[in-house]
């Protein structure tokens, strides 16, 4: 057993795992699995800058972390950044930030990268399980860019692409500076065209239509699920490995598109920051389930932040 400490760092959120790692099984026991909304990624698409104020939401993130670790005591740490501080001028005064607060540098990985520690994690403990057949296409929608990957045991092909639900909201659905409540029938049929387009160069990479199992991954999926099950409240144990037909995704993404912030916000398994974007995640869900003509998607809770984990064990 190997005690180790994972963060994840996205363009909407940032968490953390604290896990004992045991190769011999393949298994990840949690210790400690959390995630804060700190939005590093606002403003990013239109400036090419970090807002201040998104740093400093992020290193507050990160004082929190550095205590949870230093409490279970891991012996190994790594700490992953992904789209928006891949994209950033001033990235280098969040390396200089993440450096101070947790000792360690982050990464700033390619989306190649990103797509092999999202497959890890997704599939390493889908074999065997529930019938489901190979090649498996785990998606990872992000809120700056989405993965794909396809792949058996191994990744066979991977491509990372710019969008996501904090990206489409942020470039399609928001009017002087403000998102649009709910956003039109011209503004969906824009970001619409934006995510059909990044399939396309997906699809210059990624055979997404040979894949037999559609993985979803991240909280765009994690929230349709929980919709889905009209859950009371979150409930990780429920949604991972739940699965989602294309027809109840379809009715779900068309209800968030025309419902309001305040209907939004009622969902109990809604978490106050996706309200704002969680349209625009379940319409690049739809999209890919459409382009690959999945019959449903099967929802993972392990994902990018179980595939370093292991990487660091």
């Amino acid at each position: 057993m190997t005690r180790v400490a994972a963060v994840d760092c996205g363009t909407n959120s940032i968490r953390l795992l604290v896990a004992d790692a045991d190769p011999a099984t393949g298994e990840l026991t949690d210790l400690d699995r959390r995630m804060t909304i700190v939005r590093l990624g606002q403003g990013v698409d239109r400036t090419g800058r970090l807002a201040p104020e998104a740093l400093e939401r992020t290193f507050a993130a990160c004082r929190e972390y550095a205590e949870v670790i230093k409490e279970h005591g891991a012996e190994r740490l790594r700490f992953v950044a992904t789209s928006a501080s891949r994209d950033a001028e001033n990235r280098d005064d969040f390396v200089r930030g993440v450096l101070d607060i947790l000792g360690v540098e982050p990464e700033v990985i390619s989306g190649d990268q990103e797509a092999e520690f999202s497959f890890t994690g997704a599939t390493r403990e889908l074999a065997g399980r529930d019938h489901l057949d190979r090649p498996y296409l785990v998606v990872d929608i992000g809120g700056g860019s989405t993965e794909f990957v396809v792949g058996d045991d191994h990744v066979r092909a991977a491509r990372s692409v710019d969008v996501g639900c904090v990206r489409m909201t942020e470039r399609h659905l928001v009017r002087e500076g403000a998102v649009t409540d709910p956003p039109t029938a011209e503004q969906v049929a824009a970001m619409r065209a934006d995510i059909e387009a990044a399939l396309d160069l997906a699809e210059e990479t990624v055979p997404l239509r040979e894949a037999r199992t559609l993985v979803g991954l991240a909280g765009s999926v994690t929230t349709v699920s929980a919709i889905a099950q009209e859950l009371p409240a979150y409930d990780s144990a429920a949604i991972h490995h739940s699965r989602v037909s294309r027809d109840r995704v379809r009715e779900i993404t068309d209800w968030l598109l025309r419902s309001t912030h305040a209907e939004r916000a009622a969902v109990p398994s809604m978490h106050p920051g996706r309200v704002d974007v969680i349209g625009a995640g379940a319409l690049v869900l739809l999209s890919i389930m459409e382009r690959t003509g999945a019959e449903e998607v099967v929802v993972s809770e392990h994902d990018i932040l179980d595939g370093i984990a292991w990487s660091v064990a």
